[in-house]
């Protein structure tokens, strides 16, 4: 069973490649001059007088202005120009960012990006040990003598004028690599990559200084083994050494922690027991303060219980005797207030005597006065009967008649009285009929 080599595929693949990169990608034919006759930015300028050639897509723009034979090519300041002219051995203007005169039917230039340049690497090699590894690197480079490098190397792209150089270093490196890697054995190649680093960076710049270039540096990202089986075999004795390390450390660990836990429990057990030997003489010191405390506070406590009942008893007899003399005080006063009390009502009792003198006095002095007049009244009314006519004493009385005689009880039998024989024009005949008449009812009153 016949099997395929796939690194012989590969390298054939990229062989393939690099022959159709590196075939240039030119415009139209130029007109022959001592420099490349083409533009590699900018707009190339080629054909009879007054014909202008189309625009091409470039890496640098370049700007150009005028007509016909009085044209003047504007040049970015970070790009690199050549400028020739028919029937000139050497350029009219060589150098960075140089903007010139142009006519298109004698002249030619050639722009190219003066910027930094970086090539990524991709090198499958092969070491001594017969082993597929992968390096990825990675260089960059500038170009430092233009006036050489338009006349050695292809800047004729017109869409990428460091196309073919950069395959041209790429290719270096990358055979550079190889013939190096050839020469160490895979955990060279892995561990140490230095050595594949100065050897790329010798060789690139002993290219680089013959043809105006300048190697700005050589880096090695990573080297890889191609074979899974083999990186996974290489990765064994160390990952199984570091187990090893990984378990005796563990073990030296488990030890000193063991040991440590001992000793860190011996410690703890001392600890406690002069924790607890502390406590317990700490505690002995706080019973015996205690015990002081209290006996002092009950010795002061006594003491201030018998200056409190001593000053008690001060305060009661101070109390006592206090109130003895507010009670004799109020017994003077109270007898002070008897005897003005007494003096009051004797006093009140003389006024009231001598009041109730004077108002007897002067209530037997009405009545005397109330009596004379009475007695004056009776005078004159006497006086006035005396001088009154019988006639009228006759109509009083008769006016008087029905007021006596409702004023009399009912007679429980009639009784006839005579009056008569009396001078009854004169009042004292009148009395003396009356006081028959009244003698005569007065009689009658027992039997009723």
């Amino acid at each position: 069973m016949s099997s395929s080599n796939s690194y012989l595929d590969q390298v054939v693949r990229q062989q393939e490649r690099l022959e159709a990169d590196l075939r240039t990608k030119r415009s139209a034919p130029m007109p022959a001059a001592p420099a490349p006759q083409s533009s590699g930015g900018g707009r190339s300028r080629s054909g009879p007088a007054g014909d202008a050639a189309a625009p091409t897509s470039s890496a640098v723009e370049v700007r150009v202005t005028g007509i016909g034979r009085w044209k003047t090519v504007l040049v970015p300041p970070n790009a690199f120009v050549v400028h020739t002219r028919r029937g000139h051995t050497e350029p009219l203007h060589v150098g960075l960012g140089v903007s010139f005169r142009y006519n298109p039917n004698t002249d030619s230039y050639l722009v190219v990006p003066g910027a930094m340049q970086t090539i990524l690497i991709n090198a499958y090699c092969i070491c001594s040990e017969l082993q597929g590894v992968l390096v990825q690197a990675y260089l960059q480079w500038i170009i430092e003598d233009f006036a050489t490098a338009y006349r050695k190397l292809d800047f004729a792209d017109a869409e990428d004028p460091m196309r073919v150089v950069n395959l041209q270093l790429k290719e270096q490196a990358e055979a550079a690599i190889k013939d190096k890697v050839a020469t160490l054995s895979v955990g060279a190649v892995l561990s140490d990559k230095q050595p594949i680093i100065e050897e790329l960076t010798a060789r690139l710049r002993a290219v680089a200084e013959g043809v105006g270039l300048r190697i700005v540096t050589v880096q090695i990202k990573e080297a890889v083994v191609s074979s899974a089986r083999l990186w996974e075999n290489l990765q064994k004795p160390y990952r199984s050494e570091q187990g090893r390390i990984a378990r005796l450390a563990e073990l030296v660990a488990e030890e000193a922690i063991g040991e440590r836990e001992r000793a860190a429990g011996r410690q703890r057990e001392t600890q406690v027991i002069e924790n607890e030997r502390e406590l317990a003489d700490l505690r002995a010191r706080s019973a015996a303060l205690q015990f002081d405390r209290d006996a002092a506070e009950r010795l002061r406590r006594s003491q201030r219980e018998q200056e409190d009942a001593r000053a008690l008893a001060d305060l009661q007899d101070a109390t006592s005797r206090h109130a003895l003399t507010l009670e004799r005080e109020r017994a003077d006063e109270e007898a002070e207030i008897g005897r003005l009390r007494i003096a009051r009502e004797t006093e009140l009792a003389r006024l009231k005597t001598e009041a109730e003198l004077q108002q007897t006095g002067a209530r037997a002095q009405a009545l005397h006065e109330q009596a004379l007049l009475e007695l004056e009244r009776l005078r004159q009314r006497a006086a006035i009967d005396n001088a009154q006519s019988p006639e009228h004493i006759q109509a009083r009385l008769v006016e008087s008649l029905p007021e006596i005689v409702a004023r009399l009880p009912k007679p429980a039998e009639l009784r006839t009285v005579n009056i008569g024989g009396t001078d009854q024009t004169t009042v004292g005949g009148l009395l003396a009929e009356l006081t028959t008449i009244l003698t005569a009812l007065r009689s009658s009153l027992p039997q009723r």
